[in-house]
């Protein structure tokens, strides 16, 4: 069997959390432990690990233990997923990750730089022999076995700017820093002040999210053409690392969103009728 890995050493990122405006510091550590946990320094220490049974989902995907919080993870999880990192401590001086520039690039090439080290614990996966579907009106996320690890997106925006976009992918470690990680975050002006009400994108900017109007984006040009589509599947992807373990088969989401996301990885986790350990 393959062996987890974690990272040849450390790196460190700092920046404005997207909602909360405040700027953190986060160190990623190479760590023996065989899992991702999160330490907040802010705290004396208090860590968090992944657990889906107690995330939440608010415009991102936190993580809960308690009374402490780790806020927007779905970006550094998509990172560490993608990369292939299966154990590290991600040590922050406050409640948010930072948003860096809106996309996954920073946390990926900053890892495939600095390398991955084996640990002595064999990888485990969990596979999926069953399938399943998940519906909330519109959106929909099924998924079912499949002898490698693929998601196919769709999304779907009444404006010139984006409409219908599909991305189907095999997100291989050189696929998803080339294909994926870049794809940028993205929102709409005319929703800003609702989000502001609720103590969310107050630090949002051009440098970190890409903006659209009624008609056009505002802070242009693109990454890539579909860079909408391809930022949702990298979000899949981070949600996904919520089980901790790496994942194989087929996943078909249309119009979904993190809510969806974790409502899938929690149905995975209460039905083991679904896959096996391989």
């Amino acid at each position: 069997m393959p062996r987890k890995t974690t990272l040849a050493k450390a790196l460190t990122f700092s920046g404005p959390g997207i909602h909360s405006g405040r700027t953190a510091h986060l160190s990623l550590v190479p760590s023996q432990a065989g899992e991702i946990v999160f330490r907040r320094l802010d705290l004396e220490g208090a860590e968090v690990r992944l657990d889906p049974r107690t995330a939440a989902t608010a415009n991102a995907s936190n993580l809960v233990s308690g009374s402490t919080r780790v806020e927007t993870v779905e970006h550094l999880l998509a990172a560490l997923s993608g990369c292939g990192v299966d154990s590290a401590l991600a040590e922050l001086d406050g409640g948010e990750v930072p948003i860096l520039d809106g996309s996954a690039a920073p946390f990926a090439r900053a890892i495939a730089d600095a390398g991955l080290v084996a640990l002595a614990e064999s990888r485990r996966t969990l596979v999926l022999v069953k399938p399943f579907a998940l519906e909330e009106g519109a959106a929909a996320l099924e998924a079912s076995p499949s002898p490698v690890f693929s998601v196919a997106y769709t999304i779907s925006f009444d404006h010139p700017a984006i409409g219908t976009q599909t991305m189907d992918v095999e997100p291989a470690p050189d696929v998803f820093l080339r294909e994926i990680a870049p794809a940028r975050t993205f929102g709409f002006l005319r929703d800003l002040p609702d989000l502001k009400s609720r103590g969310l994108a107050r630090g949002g900017s051009f440098a970190n999210a890409i903006v659209l109007d009624e008609t056009s984006v505002l802070n242009g040009p693109l990454r890539f053409p579909d860079e909408f589509v391809r930022h949702k599947v990298l979000d899949l992807l981070g949600d996904l690392f919520l089980l901790g373990v790496p994942v194989r088969g087929r996943f078909l989401a249309r119009r979904a969103g993190h809510g969806l996301h974790l409502r899938a990885v929690k149905f995975i986790l209460d039905h083991p009728e679904l896959w096996v350990w391989e």
